[in-house]
């Protein structure tokens, strides 16, 4: 996220997150269910002709995850982020881990990303724009391959995930102030639905339920959930339609 207008900042009227309750763990909320009946994007589809095939000529297909519960009254804003796929031999979707302190989703796993400026002309153009300043990915680096479906999150922020490939080489520099970590996890373990939680939570008097996909990495886990998850599983859905 831009380190002055991150998405999902919240407006004074903003009912509060759950990411920004101080004591939430999205750990802790039940399980309802593994999606490891569904199956797994097969390797051949996740080498970069295939990808590049993919967004070139996009098939017909429907989004799963659309739109979050609203829970802050505020004007729409548009913003995008980059899906950043690192060309290794096993390819990777690079993530940041955002920093403590910030006052929204503090701790998260997030693509890199943000507000879109009006100077910006397109969402691929925010989201190159928001990885150079959030972790120093210099565009040069990048091939942008084309958006996913629009995501609506519950602070009214209107995100394009935009999909690129990386070319491995790059020195990252990320933004100490938003960026705790940033880290890779292999394309073909996130566009496998066994590895696809479902949790459901009651709260502020509406069923609440997201996309879980725990990554153990070395010795940490990855807890990548929420609007992450959510357009992750969309990638999927575009990947298997």
């Amino acid at each position: 996220m831009s380190s002055h207008r991150p998405v999902g900042a919240s407006s004074a009227a903003a009912l509060p997150s759950l990411s920004s309750l101080p004591h939430f763990d999205p750990r802790t909320v039940p399980l309802v269910g593994v999606d490891d009946h569904l199956p797994a994007v097969p390797p051949h589809a996740q080498t970069p002709e295939a990808l590049r095939l993919r967004f070139a000529a996009p098939p017909p297909w429907t989004p799963e995850v659309q739109r979050e519960k609203k829970f802050a009254e505020r004007e729409p804003a548009h913003a995008a982020v980059l899906v950043p796929i690192v060309l290794r031999d096993r390819p990777t979707v690079l993530l940041t881990e955002r920093t403590a302190h910030l006052s929204t989703h503090s701790g998260q796993v997030a693509f890199p990303g943000g507000r879109t400026d009006p100077e910006d002309r397109d969402a691929a153009a925010t989201a190159l724009r928001e990885a150079q300043e959030e972790v120093g990915l210099e565009p040069h680096w990048v091939e942008v391959l084309g958006n996913l479906s629009m995501y609506v999150t519950g602070t009214s922020f209107l995100v394009t995930p935009v999909v690129a490939l990386v070319r491995p080489g790059f020195a990252l520099q990320p933004n100490p102030y938003e960026v705790a970590d940033v880290f890779e996890v292999p394309l073909d373990f996130l566009l496998n639905p066994a590895h696809h939680e479902r949790h459901r939570l009651q709260w502020q008097g509406a069923q609440r339920e997201w996309f879980a996909m725990p990554y153990q990495d070395g010795a940490t886990t990855r807890y990548i959930w929420g609007a992450t998850a959510g357009m992750l599983r969309n990638f999927y859905r575009f990947m298997m339609a």
